[in-house]
């Protein structure tokens, strides 16, 4: 059950969140570098279950550190 992977997909799922406007320089070389990365494992990587699982957990740190700048007071 493997499910092929876009570079589209991937942009998507990397480009979606954002911060404040004075926060979005941040922001942006943040998702910069996990979509560099996620494109880098969607390479290297056969399409599998760890495969997907690493993406996802990459999300996730996209995720954290966006709403860690978010959140600064």
């Amino acid at each position: 059950m493997d499910m092929k992977i876009t570079k589209k997909d991937l942009e998507k799922r990397f480009n979606e969140l954002t911060g404040t406007p004075a926060q979005n320089e941040d922001c942006d070389k943040l998702r910069k570098t996990c979509i560099s990365l996620a494109n880098k494992i969607n390479k290297s990587c056969p399409d599998s279950r760890e495969k997907s699982l690493a993406l996802t957990k990459l999300e996730e740190v996209l995720f954290w550190t966006i709403a860690s700048i978010a959140r600064e007071e």
